[in-house]
């Protein structure tokens, strides 16, 4: 262990005033409800930017799922730059794009331009989970880390709630721009909170100097990708994040008014639920890593479940609509298990490496997330429509392709590493 490891490691384990925490951890948690809004925020109105703009499903997959394209490709570059730079400045630099992608979102008056807009949303938010994340491992000890993890999903995951019926009511009352000219705003003012209240270390520290070239932060990810297990966690991250993410940021809206004949407000009320039950899933699983003693049991438990309530829809036919909000908070509620995922990956890689490593697991699950609402939307497009809806088949088909996906990797994650109760 280096000086400053041996430093760090010191600090984290010291005892740090709670108005410091709290502050630190709303400010951190508060940005990143941005980047969950902005992500999930076409689910809601995708009906209506394909009737205003004629767009089809493959269009509005890809006007979707192009966030997260440009999230993934942001990634490994992103990890480099945290353990060089530090992750406030990687936030500061990184947050002025999403202030622009959604100012132009809100101008756009083509399809080009709503992509355009997605783009720089999608750059603009590529730190905002991992710069935060990269703070916690700084300031706080490893063992606190999963918790902190399900803290910053629970309340980013605000952001996601918004993006439903509060998104769908502001709609129908100032049209679907407005919000996004709303969004750009605040984010400008939790921009300046960030700059004046975060820091990269904890008080006291003097942060290590980086003397990696630029080479030598290269040789850094390729050392990260060759560490053992890495590829099981990392297959599996592809998938696991990518089903809640396509059906509420995306494919949920149009499902739900298609088969059931949902208005605007209806399917935002019910991805309403599902957000909520995603809150409350991200605080337990957040902690099931200590109450269990492991890593790898939930996140079985957690993407077994999903992926069965997924084969449940395509198995049974269309649910009766009064079993519709169970099925929805069920899988909220069970498909919340990725921090305790992301913190098993953070247990295999080294102090000085894990910018790199948890930006290359992020950029599993949003490359998985636009490859999956991509694929959806070439599938669903498979299917003919009758007076402008998709079947129910159509949808059913996605969600058996996903289902499946997730079991046949669950099979590649059961045989990693678990360093909760192995030797490492």
């Amino acid at each position: 262990m280096t000086e400053g490891e041996a430093s760090g490691a010191e600090n984290r384990g010291a005892r740090l005033p709670v108005v410091t925490v709290v502050v630190l951890v709303a400010t951190c948690a508060g940005i990143y409800v941005i980047s969950q809004f902005l992500r999930g925020s076409i689910g809601v109105i995708a009906p209506n930017l394909a009737r205003e703009l004629s767009l089809n499903a493959a269009e509005i997959g890809l006007l979707s799922s192009l966030f997260f394209l440009m999230f993934a490709a942001a990634q490994l570059p992103l990890g480099i730059a945290l353990d060089r730079f530090g992750p406030r400045a990687c936030l500061l630099g990184s947050v002025s794009l999403a202030i622009a992608g959604s100012l132009l979102f809100a101008l756009a008056g083509s399809f080009a331009g709503l992509l355009g807009a997605r783009v720089l949303m999608g750059l603009g938010c590529a730190a905002l989970l991992m710069a935060p994340l990269a703070v916690y491992a700084r300031w706080f000890p490893p063992d606190r880390f999963s918790t902190l993890l399900g803290i910053q999903m629970a309340v980013g995951s605000l952001g996601a709630l918004l993006a439903t019926a509060p998104l769908a009511r502001a709609a129908e009352a100032f049209g679907w721009r407005t919000p996004f000219l709303v969004v750009a705003a605040i984010t400008v003012v939790s921009a300046v909170v960030a700059a004046v209240v975060v820091r990269d270390n904890p008080p006291g520290k003097v942060a290590p100097h980086n003397k990696d070239s630029l080479a030598d932060s290269i040789r850094g990810v390729v050392h990260v990708i060759r560490i053992r297990d890495v590829w099981r966690l990392f297959l599996l991250h592809t998938c696991a994040y990518a089903m809640y993410a396509s059906i509420q940021g995306l494919w949920g809206g149009p499902y739900l008014t298609d088969v059931y004949g949902f208005e605007l407000a209806q399917r935002g009320d019910m991805l309403l639920l599902m957000a909520v039950a995603q809150i409350c899933g991200s605080f337990l699983w957040g902690i099931s890593d200590r109450l269990l003693d492991s890593y790898r049991w939930p996140t079985m438990i957690g993407a077994i479940g999903s992926a069965l309530l997924l084969l449940v829809l395509p198995l049974a036919g269309p649910l009766p609509q009064g079993w519709l909000p169970v099925w929805f908070a069920a899988f909220g509620l069970m498909a919340a298990f990725t921090p305790v995922m992301m913190a098993h990956g953070k247990s295999l890689f080294p102090p000085h490496l894990v910018g790199r490593g948890i930006t290359l697991l992020n950029l599993a699950n949003m490359g998985g997330v636009f490859v999956w609402q991509a694929v959806a939307g070439v599938v669903v497009d498979l299917y003919p429509t009758a007076n402008g809806a998709y079947p129910a088949a159509a949808y059913h088909m996605v969600f058996a392709l996903q289902g499946l996906a997730m079991l046949a990797l669950m099979v590649v994650y059961v045989r990693a590493r678990d360093p909760r109760h192995e030797e490492v």
